[in-house]
Formats: structure tokens, C-alpha cells, sequence
């Protein structure tokens, strides 16, 4: 595609993002896919990021591409090391160059941030964070990114000084889609008062909440609980047992920001309002990009 000079790629576990920028980082393509790294083997990189960005790139020169997130995980194309906090959210003293059989690729991948007590990484979230701060550079704070692992950062003077990380979003799919109680969410909608009381029942009692997951089938079977009602009382047990054991992070912070978008931020926001909490809220793709963007320049200025 004319007018593409680098690609800016974001690389979750469950979903793929690309941009096609041009020189003064403007957006000429975008597009997504499913092809997480959760999905791909390390020969399925390559593959998977160009049936989304070949037709971009132009013969006779490699296009650099520079991505963040799981791809530079241990089990992602590369892996590149971690640097650890406290830190500034991004350094590029540390950037994986995969081999490419294509030689119009020329990738670069950042790395992400680790913490020795309690023991925790992020890939991906750390660029999200960098690119708020461009915004917001005197922002001092928490952070909440919903994801697959839905990360919890603490931020002061510039850099992320703490974290902490939730598999809320795997459980959900995990037990939506291969336990039991998939039998009784076979279908759409949402139920706004079961998602609330689900959460402030769960963040209330968290000692009950292994016992009330069964109740989500049961009330399905003999009580005529919705296909909709299950789905939200079961985020809502979900999310109330992450937000009773982040009450450290969320509940006297008097800056507290959501990093997302669509329904996953929706339902986060839903619960701490619930709770009496009213977070900022940041666009996660908007984030990300202007993140790769501060990355792209840095990394440009230290190659001159």
C-alpha cells in the first residue's frame, strides 16, 4: 500500500492488531484478526501477520515492523527479555528481531516488565501505559487494563512501580466453554441488576464465591434463570472475586483510570460503579498506538 513507511503491531494472546503508518505516523491501513499467540505456534508468526499487513508492503525493501505484547513472549515468535520495575513503562535497550523468511519484514519487538515479589509479568500493557503517560505525564495512580489477564498497575512519577495481574478473562472462557455451566449460557444478551449483584454479593462474602458458580447452573435448570442472566451473574462473580482481591489497588486510589475498549471495559467499569468507585476511562487502541508511536521515534532516533 502506498504510503506505508512501518508497521505498528499489537500481539495479545487473543488477538492480533495492525496499523500501516506513514512517516509523520499517520494511518494509512488497519486491520485484526483472531491470530493471538495463544493460537500459533513460532512457525505460525510470520504466516498469521501476513495475511494481514502483504499487501502493504512494497517489493525490493524490508518494511520494519515494530510489535509489543505476547508475541515477545517465551512461547511467542521471539522471546525478549524483561526489564524490571520500578521502571519507565518502555526502553528499547531490549528489542527482539525475529528471522523472517519474507524479505520485505524487518521485525522489531518490545519487551515487557517483570516483578520479583510477588512474582508477575506484562507484555503488551507496558506500551498501553506509555502511551497514556503521553497525555497524562504527571499521572499518579492506578491502572486497570482488562484483558485475557487483566492487568493492575500502580504509577508514579513516570513509571509503573508495582502490578499485579488476574486471569479473569481466561477463567470466564474457560468455564463458558468447557465446564458445565456452558449448558446454561447458550445464548446472547446481558442482564445489567444479576452482572451488579453478582459483584457487590461476591466482593461482600469473596469466601462464598466457589460455592455460587455451581448456582448459575442450578438456578438454569430450576429456576428458569436466562441464558443472559447466567452470562453476566457469571462475569459478575468473576470480576467481584478479582475486585475483592485488588481492594489493595482500587479502593482509596484517588486516581483510577480503565485502559480498554468494547464490552470486557464496559462490564469492568459497570462493577467498580457498583462498588462506588467511577474510573477515568482511556481507549486501549488509541493507547497502544500512540505507545508504538513514542517507541518508533525513539528507536528511529537511536538508528540515526
Amino acid at each position: 500500500m502506498e504510503g506505508v513507511a512501518w508497521v505498528a503491531v499489537d500481539w495479545g494472546t487473543s488477538n492480533l492488531r495492525v496499523w500501516g503508518l506513514d512517516r509523520a505516523g499517520a494511518i494509512r491501513a488497519e486491520a485484526s484478526s483472531a491470530k493471538g499467540m495463544a493460537r500459533l505456534d513460532r512457525d505460525g508468526f510470520e504466516p498469521a501477520l501476513l495475511a494481514l499487513i502483504g499487501d502493504w508492503l512494497p517489493a525490493g525493501r524490508p518494511t520494519p515492523v515494530l510489535a509489543c505484547g505476547m508475541v515477545g513472549a517465551r512461547q511467542g515468535w521471539v522471546e525478549v527479555p524483561y526489564r524490571q520495575v520500578p521502571c519507565t513503562p518502555v526502553a528499547l535497550d531490549q528489542v527482539g528481531r525475529p528471522p523472517t523468511r519474507d524479505p520485505r519484514l524487518q521485525v522489531m519487538i518490545v519487551g515487557g516488565l517483570s516483578q520479583a515479589e510477588p512474582a508477575d509479568v506484562m507484555r503488551g500493557e507496558e506500551t498501553q501505559i506509555a502511551g497514556l503517560l503521553l497525555d497524562r505525564p504527571g499521572f499518579d495512580g492506578v491502572l486497570c487494563l482488562p484483558g485475557t489477564h487483566t492487568k493492575w498497575a500502580r504509577v508514579q512519577g513516570g513509571e509503573i512501580v508495582a502490578f499485579h495481574s488476574v486471569m479473569t478473562g481466561e477463567l470466564f472462557a474457560l468455564l463458558a466453554q468447557q465446564s458445565v455451566l456452558r449448558h446454561s449460557l447458550d445464548g446472547d444478551g446481558w442482564d445489567d441488576a444479576e452482572f451488579a449483584r453478582a459483584v457487590t454479593e461476591t466482593v461482600a462474602a469473596p469466601a462464598g464465591f466457589i460455592g455460587r458458580l455451581f448456582s448459575v447452573r442450578a438456578e438454569a435448570l430450576l429456576a428458569g434463570l436466562t441464558a443472559a442472566g447466567a452470562r453476566a451473574r457469571l462475569s459478575g462473580l468473576l470480576i467481584g472475586a478479582e475486585l475483592a482481591a485488588t481492594q489493595a489497588y482500587w479502593k482509596d486510589e484517588a486516581e483510577l483510570t480503565l485502559v480498554g475498549n468494547g464490552a470486557q471495559a464496559a462490564h469492568y467499569a459497570e462493577a467498580l460503579r457498583a462498588l462506588g468507585r467511577s474510573p477515568a476511562m482511556a481507549d486501549g487502541a488509541l493507547v497502544t498506538l500512540a505507545g508504538l508511536r513514542a517507541a518508533w521515534r525513539q528507536l528511529t532516533k537511536d538508528l540515526a
